[in-house]
């Protein structure tokens, strides 16, 4: 019965996506999208995600890629999220946002400052980060739990970020310390590469 309830959830869930690819789940009693949302395939979207553009805005993810719970993405340009790329639980993505420096007006009153957010390849976002406006992140990267990345934060492939504003702390392939690569290669060594749930 279980099965069934969440195979009816994805097919009534999927009806929502401007355009979707196949063999996607979507079994969280509470997904909300509103407006112009799209959807690679092999994609899974937790309960409690929100969804939502407005005007010509839209978000769009690659291939086996998705969020946790409680995740929230706001768009009026462009939300873009590659291939197999995780958005974990209590994240919040938005590419408008108040001008709230340089002026002593109320922020309820100055306009607001939109610009795209490019999320690329194999990036994982940690729990509880916060994207502004025209962030880009590069094929591989790593984000801290609980990170702030400021407006126009531009993070190189394989790099890991961290910190409340966002800050490099490392790589993942430059300049590992020489214990940390042994005990990779070793792990590597034992225990192989899984392979992706959807490779044959």
């Amino acid at each position: 019965m279980r099965n069934v309830v969440r195979m009816l959830r994805s097919w009534r869930h999927g009806l929502k996506f401007a355009k979707k690819g196949r063999h996607n789940r979507f079994q969280g009693r509470e997904l909300v999208i509103e407006g112009h949302v799209e959807v690679g395939s092999n994609c899974r979207f937790r309960d409690h995600v929100i969804m939502r553009t407005s005007g010509k805005g839209k978000i769009i993810f690659g291939n086996h890629s998705g969020c946790s719970y409680y995740c929230i993405l706001e768009a009026e340009e462009l939300i873009q999220i590659g291939n197999d790329t995780a958005i974990t639980e209590f994240c919040v993505i938005r590419d408008t946002n108040h001008m709230v420096y340089g002026t002593d007006h109320h922020w309820v009153y100055t306009p607001h400052i939109t610009k795209p957010i490019i999320i690329g390849n194999n990036v994982f976002v940690g729990s509880r980060t916060y994207i502004h406006p025209g962030v880009r992140i590069g094929d591989g990267a790593i984000i801290g739990v609980g990170s702030v990345l400021t407006e126009d934060t531009q993070v190189g492939p394989l790099e890991i970020w961290a910190g409340a504003p966002a800050r490099k702390i490392a790589h993942r392939t430059e300049g590992v310390p020489p214990h940390k690569l042994k005990e990779a290669q070793e792990l590597i060594a034992k225990y192989g590469l899984k392979k992706g749930r959807y490779q044959q």
